[in-house]
Order: structure tokens, then sequence, then C-alpha cells
């Protein structure tokens, strides 16, 4: 009785590893191309709107066996945020703690279902965003294409506030950075083509 338990035992635990390592060796990889990413953060001040790009950022995206996104990887160098004038963007850098805090970053929690509209997919994705040592949940809303097998872009816009983060505004003399600012992201992971 008790030979057969345990061999019952070590056979759910084969099968579990061979199911487990299977969807490991089966996952893809994408990577986010910097080339082609492109985001712009929109703002106000008391003086006049403004907006900042972001030059620099990496990602991956890994999908499994099932075609599903098993994780997504967003990283931000502070930075590599840059607008028309030196001055805004020390106060920015000041505003997020860049020296304590130098990446803004993105990780996926859980991805809504799909809705298709021709060649494009709408969908969310929910997921844990750190900024200035603070992370909050969020949702991202996308329109997803596939450009061809194995390149994925993603286009969307996020409404963000900074108090949220426990930032403090940009302010310099007399000009205050509102605290609402506006996300437009389009970025593209590109991988092996996924069977």
């Amino acid at each position: 009785m008790t030979k057969t338990i345990f061999s019952k035992f070590y056979i759910i635990l084969l099968v579990s590893i061979i199911w487990v390592f299977g969807n490991v060796l089966n996952a893809q990889t994408l990577k986010l191309n910097p080339k082609t990413f492109s985001m712009t953060i929109f703002g106000t001040s008391s003086l006049h709107d403004f907006q900042s790009k972001v030059t620099l950022a990496s990602g991956e995206l890994v999908i499994n066996s099932s075609k599903q996104a098993q994780s997504l990887t967003v990283e931000i160098p502070v930075k590599g945020i840059k607008s028309n004038e030196k001055l805004m963007d020390n106060k920015t850098y000041a505003a997020f703690n860049a020296e304590k805090n130098p990446t803004i970053t993105f990780k996926l929690t859980d991805l809504g279902v799909p809705e298709v509209n021709g060649s494009d997919i709408a969908v969310t994705a929910t997921g844990n965003l750190t900024m200035a040592g603070t992370t909050k949940k969020i949702s991202l809303k996308s329109v997803g294409k596939i450009v061809k097998p194995g390149v994925y872009q993603f286009k969307g816009t996020v409404v963000l506030k900074m108090t949220d983060y426990k930032m403090t505004p940009p302010s310099m003399l007399f000009v205050k950075v509102g605290d609402v600012v506006t996300l437009k992201y389009d970025a593209t992971f590109e991988g092996p083509a996924i069977q």
C-alpha cells in the first residue's frame, strides 16, 4: 500500500516537472525595439504646456506555449527623459529623485481578454508601475497589431498624477508644473515568429 502511494506521488511529481519544463522550453521572448520605441510626456504649467520625450527604454515580452503573455517588463531610465530645456530636465530628475530612483519600471500582472477589430487588437494590460520609489497598479489600454510574424506593436495613452507617486511637480521661479501628465506610447516587441 505504501509503495503504491509512494509510486503515485513520484509519477505526479514527474508529470508536473515535465509540464513545467515544457512550458518554459516553449516560451518565447520578444525584446522591445529601442529604435522604434517612442513615448511622449505631455504636461501643463502656469506658463505654457510642455512635452518631454523618452529617449531610452528596454523591455521583454514573454509568450508561453499557449501563445499568451506570460510576462511583460518595461524599464525607462529617468535620465532618458528629455525636453528642449535643460533646466526643466534637471527639475524633472529632481522630482523623481533620480540618483536614488534611476529607473521607471512597469511589470505586467494581468492581461485582459483581447478584442479583435479587423487587424487591430484592443487589450488592457494591468500591472505595477514604479516611479520615484513608489509602486502603484495601473491599467494600460493599448491597441496592438502583428506587424509581421514575431513583431508586435502596441500603441496607447495613459494619464498619471505625479502626486500619486509621492512626487512634487517641478517648479521654477514663478512657473509651476501641473500634477497631471499624459503619456503617449508606441512600443514594438520583436523576436522569433511564435509557433
